[in-house]
This record gives C-alpha cells, sequence and structure tokens, in this order.
C-alpha cells in the first residue's frame, strides 16, 4: 500500500511595501538620533554639572530669591518667547541626510539652469519680435 502526502501550502513571505520600508529607515534613523543626542547631553551634562549645582545651591539660599526672579524677568524680556518657542521646533525637526541634501541641491541647480535658459530663450524671442515689430 502506499500511502499518499497531502502536498503543503509553500508560504511566501509578502514583499515589504515602500510604506514598511520608509518607517523602517525612519526608526532607524530615530534610532541613531537618540544615540547621538544621548552622546551630547552626556558631554554637555559633564560640562554643566558643576555649574547646575552651584546655581541650585545659591538658589536655596533665601536671601537671593529676589535676585532669581529679576534675573528671571529680564530673561523673559530679552529671551522672548518667539525664540524660546523657534528652538523647540529645531528639535523637532528630521534634518535630512548629507547624502539626501546634496541630492536634492543637485535637483534645484538643474532646474534653475534649465529655468534660466529657458526665461532666456523667451527673453531672446520676445526681442526679436518686437524689433521687427518696432524697427518697421
Amino acid at each position: 500500500m502506499e500511502k499518499t502526502t497531502k502536498p503543503t501550502k509553500r508560504r511566501i513571505k509578502n514583499p515589504e511595501t515602500f510604506r514598511e520600508k520608509a518607517r523602517k529607515a525612519q526608526n532607524e534613523k530615530d534610532q541613531r538620533i537618540k544615540n547621538s543626542n544621548h552622546i551630547i547631553k552626556k558631554s554637555l551634562r559633564v560640562l554643566f554639572n558643576p555649574i547646575v549645582k552651584l546655581v541650585s545651591t545659591l538658589y536655596r539660599i533665601k536671601a537671593l530669591k529676589p535676585l532669581f526672579w529679576i534675573i528671571k524677568i529680564i530673561g523673559l524680556i530679552i529671551y522672548p518667547r518667539y525664540v524660546r518657542n523657534s528652538f523647540k521646533e529645531l528639535k523637532d525637526v528630521t534634518w535630512p541626510s548629507f547624502k539626501e541634501s546634496m541630492r536634492l541641491t543637485y535637483a534645484v541647480v538643474i532646474f534653475a539652469i534649465i529655468f534660466g535658459v529657458a526665461v532666456a530663450l523667451v527673453d531672446y524671442g520676445f526681442g526679436k519680435i518686437f524689433k521687427i515689430i518696432l524697427l518697421k
């Protein structure tokens, strides 16, 4: 007696869609940015930790509290809300990579050259037409 085996269906993994690839790339980019931000924060922490400790120690002294209020008010006047919000927005910006920046720069330069040539040709053509019309 022969055993017949039932053919099994092969599962084929669907290829990644463009959206999935973009999300994956964005996640990797976000991770790199987080890592670089962590390194920057760590080095700044080493630099500014003594200053922060000094200021927090001075802030605990009750006689200096009015001075800190005056400094805070002056800071609000000198450093307006617009500037503070601008720096907050800059932290949220997703900056392009160097390669992407170069690609976009080349695209702008090529477009500018093509547009400049087109405007020059139209100007030359209109100049010839008006010379023919006005000089007759």
